[in-house]
């Protein structure tokens, strides 16, 4: 991309300053709101009041229909760009709206994304075995150290530079996304079930260990932009 970003193109923090955007996180997932719901089909008609949206095109919302919620991603996708938009400002608005008419009660404690982090001295030879393995392919905005589910069903890589090889332990660890508001809170949900700490960057996210070394990361969106 240029130096002069197209002004249609949001950072996280951009989009959440938005009004009218209460509804919706942004977690590595892109743009989204879970809504709760009384009945299957009481969300069905919910998914096809969106589909009568106008501007849903090109990058649609990922629709995710279960039981009790329906939960809605926006991300647009491009050799440029992964992330918000203005156009997903306003079907955010939109979906709001028609959620609040149909009685539906959002849920931002329910968003929350999932990728795996591996970490790698020769990052190109690793990227290339996850991919043969997974099926996935090189995230067009940064084919260098991410790799994705083309699908939008399985979780992102993201790789990330070793120094050298390690032999104690291994060197993939989940990364679990959530909304800023609750960070705090699952980490020490996590430190109290016998966590600790293995780095911070604050609020960024906050690397954990289980008792036996495994790690996570607890990430949010804030201050990446």
């Amino acid at each position: 991309m240029s130096d002069e970003r197209d002004p249609n193109l949001l950072t996280p923090n951009e989009f959440e300053a938005e009004d009218g955007v209460d509804d919706w996180r942004i977690t590595c997932d892109g743009v989204t709101a879970t809504f709760r719901i009384a009945s299957f089909a009481s969300g069905s008609r919910f998914v096809e009041r969106i589909a009568t949206l106008d501007g849903l095109e090109p990058w649609l919302p990922d629709v995710d229909l279960r039981h009790d919620t329906v939960t809605v991603r926006m991300l647009r996708v491009a050799d440029d760009w992964y992330g918000p938009t203005r156009q997903s400002v306003e079907l955010a608005r939109s979906i709001s709206s028609i959620a609040l008419e149909l009685g539906l009660t959002p849920d931002p404690g329910a968003v929350q994304g999932i990728h795996f982090v591996v970490e790698a001295v020769d990052i190109p030879r690793a990227m290339s075995f996850w991919r043969a393995a997974l099926g996935y392919e090189y995230r067009p905005d940064s084919p260098d150290e991410d790799l994705i589910d083309l699908r939008g069903r399985g979780p992102s890589l993201w790789f990330e530079p070793l120094d050298t090889a390690r032999e104690e332990r291994n060197t993939i660890h989940v990364a679990c996304w959530v909304p800023y508001e609750l960070a705090e809170a699952r980490v020490a949900a996590a430190l109290a079930a016998g966590g600790s700490i293995v780095r911070e960057f604050a609020p960024m996210w906050w690397t954990l260990a289980d008792p036996e070394g495994n790690e996570v990361d607890i990430a949010t969106t804030r201050n990446r932009g």
